[in-house]
């Protein structure tokens, strides 16, 4: 009996030590991955704020110019994603190749990302400039095709700077050091505000530009932003260590397939979302034009409310890599669970505030000047509690295609992506939107049923790649 006695405690304690070391290893990892999280994620809301800018003062000239702005925006942000989606494999790359301590490969990574950064600026240019063409073969109205060109002219050529950009900025997020990005972010809000204050309406003397000189404003941030970042990972430590210009101009072929198998399959997952949006804004243009601009304001609030998520997303990528590269496969599961955890309170927490402020939160995109201006509020006050199931789920697909991203699984995300989107999310858009005759609130119920199947699906996909590791 106490030989029995005298085991018990031992028994009982293990698995309790057990528990207690894992909780502690989770919360590390929670307070590591928030760490990571926060300058991406502000460095997200920076680059948001800086469209969001531009559509606020935008929506003063005219509701026309927003809805036109938004449009060109939705047309420019396609073109460019592609070329995002293709850079973001710089991350999870930098990230496993750090894990594994080999900075030859970061540094590749790198630079076949800035070449990839120049090669896919030219179709960019193209797009930008036969925009009106497009919006018009599309069936939009050839007032609202030609401000959207207008606006384009002036983005046209910023497309190149800011892919570039983002590759560095993919560099720093993967070797654990997103902070220069952060605050070069911080810096170019005001510069943009000013440009597009100073340009579009005409101050100090200069000619009043408009949607051009809203554009352009964003296209010269884009050159400054580029330029800074540029000199970070040049000069400054630690990112000088790395040496990441050297042989600037060798290119890799192995790391080039690398980047391409990795990141095609994120680059036309981000077109199906995108594509998604920009269709849905076609359909809501089919129905009046009070509609787009409220279906156009609600897809700026969930733009940036993705862009949150977005950077949460990177993070979990981040650290998983980094747990992969050191072959730690619980440490790929805590790294993800804490990210998912992390993201789903941020969003519940944005979604529950843009609800009960929902109406301040739209006049800040369109004030009371136009005619009908009240109508397009109400429609997209209830359009923001119609997503907001969208606005939380958003959030877990992000976060677990991050994850997935960590893992080098990319292809199979991209079919789950085809398949909840269009298939289900949009031929429910389109049904309940033009033949239910729910108008702008049917699009977005199926909009928010799309998003959540494909969030759960990726959720599973990922527990399915990592149970399978065991």
């Amino acid at each position: 009996m106490d030989k029995i006695a005298k085991t018990k405690p031992a028994l009982i304690s293990r698995p309790e030590g057990t528990r207690r070391a894992a909780i502690r290893r989770f919360s590390i990892e929670l307070g590591e991955t928030a760490k990571l999280a926060l300058p991406m994620v502000l460095t997200q809301v920076g680059q948001i704020a800086m469209m969001t800018t531009d559509l606020a003062f935008i929506g003063r000239i005219s509701a026309e110019a927003l809805a036109a702005a938004a449009l060109a925006g939705r047309i420019y942000f396609i073109s460019v994603t592609f070329g995002v989606g293709l850079l973001s494999a710089i991350a999870p790359l930098a990230a496993r190749a750090f894990g594994e301590n080999n900075l030859g490969a970061v540094r590749r990574t790198l630079r076949m990302g800035l070449w990839a950064a120049l090669i896919l600026s030219f179709p960019i240019i193209v797009v930008a400039l036969r925009a009106e063409k497009i919006l018009l073969a599309m069936g939009q109205a050839p007032d609202v095709a030609q401000l959207a060109q207008q606006y384009l002219f002036g983005l046209a050529f910023g497309g190149a700077p800011a892919l570039a950009f983002f590759a560095i900025r993919s560099f720093m997020g993967g070797v654990n050091r997103p902070q220069p990005v952060f605050w070069i972010t911080l810096s170019a809000i005001p510069l943009n505000a000013l440009l597009v204050y100073m340009l579009a309406y005409g101050k100090l003397g200069l000619p009043r530009l408009e949607l051009f000189g809203a554009g352009l404003a964003t296209t010269l941030v884009n050159c400054s932003i580029f330029l800074a970042g540029l000199w970070f990972a040049a000069l400054r430590r630690p990112f000088r260590d790395y040496h990441v210009f050297a042989h600037l101009w060798r290119f890799d072929w192995r790391a080039m397939r690398q980047l391409i198998a990795i990141g095609t399959p994120i680059s036309i997952a981000s077109l199906i979302e995108s594509g998604l949006f920009l269709a849905t804004s076609l359909l809501a243009g089919l129905i009046s034009t009070s509609a787009l601009v409220a279906h156009q304001i609600v897809v700026q609030i969930a733009a940036i409310m993705f862009m949150i998520y977005l950077g949460v997303g990177t993070a979990a990528a981040v650290r998983v890599g980094h747990a992969a590269g050191r072959d730690d496969r619980a440490g790929v599961k805590r790294a993800n669970l804490a990210a998912m955890l992390l993201g789903i309170v941020i969003a519940a927490t944005l979604t529950l505030t843009l609800i009960a402020a929902r109406f301040e939160i739209v006049e800040l995109f369109l004030g009371r000047s136009a005619g009908d201006s009240e109508a397009t509020i109400g429609v997209a006050a209830k359009l923001i509690v119609v997503g907001a199931t969208l606005f939380i789920t958003d959030a877990a697909q992000c976060i677990a295609a991050g994850g997935l991203r960590g893992l080098r699984d990319t292809r199979v995300p991209l079919l789950l992506a085809a398949f909840a989107w269009w298939l289900i999310g949009f031929s429910l858009s389109y049904w309940l939107g033009l033949k239910m005759g729910l108008g702008a609130i049917g699009i977005w119920i199926g909009l928010s049923i799309g998003t959540t199947i494909y969030a759960a699906l990726l959720v599973l996909r990922f527990r399915h790649l990592t149970s399978r590791a065991h």
